[in-house]
């Protein structure tokens, strides 16, 4: 049995990296209490499903639990879900909650995660929530859409990116009619080149989605109720009805604690390599945290699964005497359709694309360049050659870009002739 007088870990925010840096901490030998904290009901869960396989209806709530409640009772973790922190005193070590009481903690970690951004347009205040307006970031939001989302409804998606795109898969799949509006030129923009946006806007079109680029709103209007929205008028003039609307325009971290308690955020709570804050007994993990980057020289506040993961355990290691530094390479995955898309590394910068295979036959890979050195990949269901990718732009390797495109030159013979001491061991996606 735990006592209160033990040292105490305690972790704001139950998702994918709380959860994780709760089992990680027991795992590699914590012996004082653990609690975890999050503000939603539900355990920790799947939050990728959310536009996936729960959007759909093909699993349960159940089935998407990281883990079952036994798991953290065996590990002797005390849950406290349904409750919000309201504040840090660094001073006496204590953080207050949403029920009037409060915690004392020898060690913190914040794994708050990150919110929807809010579209901001005419006719759609801030603060109004319309009966069909939905964002997808909480169980919570998919049980309020799930009554919305059937075959045949007319589904209006703000935003072009992975979120959206996946949304739209799922929905046309439901046989929803949808449209999607985008702001800049073309999908998945920010994180792609323009021949894999190309790629997915034709995929998407021809199972039936409306993909319109360079698309701005220009008001909102409501029905006779002024609960729902009934359409929108876009500023070249064309107006869509609709029965529904989802936003996916991307996210913002949740650091408003951490600032409040006067450690160092900029576009998230700022880390160090050991995932540890301005305030050597508060770490930061997952989505909500900012940590330094050897391999890009910068700082990067980081959206993924694999990296809440990471970033969880390196934290809950550093807690118990174990300093590993954090240094991975990204990587990311998006479903739609039958098309299975793993990205690994950062693309932004890049000076040259090398296509390996064809996008005719939904099975290619697209190698980004940086004077020569592979700074990132995109592979289009191609997961075998994945592995290989997440090893070359680890290793910075500079093969040729005739070499890349041969795809009768096996990519693990490029990696075959790079030095052993550039490579590094790549987990299993």
């Amino acid at each position: 049995m735990r006592t209160l007088d033990q040292p105490t870990a305690v972790i704001i925010g139950a998702g994918h990296a709380g959860s994780e840096a709760a089992i990680s901490l027991r795992q590699n030998g914590y012996t004082g209490r653990i609690v975890l904290v999050g503000d939603e009901q539900s355990l920790p869960y799947q939050r990728p499903s959310l536009s996936k396989a729960f959007l759909a209806g093909s699993v349960a709530a159940e089935a998407i639990l990281l883990r079952p409640l036994a798991i953290y009772a065996k590990s002797e973790i005390e849950m406290r879900v349904g409750t919000r922190v309201t504040g840090i005193d660094r001073a006496s070590h204590h953080i207050t909650l949403s029920d009037g009481t409060s915690l004392r903690y020898t060690r913190l970690i914040l794994a708050t995660g990150s919110r929807p951004r809010l579209l901001q347009a005419p006719g759609l205040p801030v603060g109004k929530v319309s009966a069909n307006v939905h964002y997808l970031r909480t169980l919570a939001d998919v049980e309020r859409l799930h009554p919305q989302f059937i075959g045949g409804q007319r589904l209006v998606i703000i935003g072009g990116g992975y979120i959206g795109l996946e949304v739209a898969s799922v929905a046309r799949k439901a046989g929803l009619e949808v449209v999607v509006l985008e702001a800049s030129s073309r999908v998945l923009s920010r994180v792609t080149a323009p021949e894999v946006s190309s790629f997915y806007e034709a995929v998407h079109r021809s199972a039936g989605v409306d993909i319109r680029v360079n698309t701005q709103i220009e008001r909102f209007t409501y029905d006779a109720s002024t609960e729902c929205v009934s359409g929108i008028v876009t500023c070249d003039g064309a107006t869509l009805l609709l029965d529904l609307v989802i936003i996916g325009i991307g996210v913002l971290p949740n650091s408003e604690l951490a600032e409040q308690a006067g450690l160092e955020v900029d576009n998230g709570i700022q880390v160090n390599e050991f995932a540890q804050t301005s305030d050597p007994d508060i770490f930061a993990i997952g989505d909500c945290s900012s940590h330094p980057s050897p391999i890009y020289s910068r700082r990067l506040r980081l959206e993924s699964v694999p990296n809440a993961l990471e970033q969880a355990r390196t934290a809950a290691k550093a807690i118990n005497g174990m300093l590993v530094p954090y240094a991975p390479v990204p990587w990311f995955w998006s479903d739609q359709y039958d098309l299975k898309l793993q990205m690994v590394g950062l693309s932004l910068g890049y000076d040259q694309v090398v296509m390996r295979g064809s996008p005719a036959k939904r099975s290619f890979v697209v190698f980004y360049l940086l004077s020569g050195s592979i700074i990132a990949a995109d592979c289009i269901n191609r997961s075998q050659e994945f592995m290989f990718a997440k090893k070359l732009v680890a290793a910075r390797a500079t093969p040729s870009p005739s070499m890349l495109a041969d795809e009768m030159l096996n990519l693990k013979a490029l990696l075959d002739a790079l030095p052993a001491q550039l490579l590094e061991p790549v987990q299993p996606a």
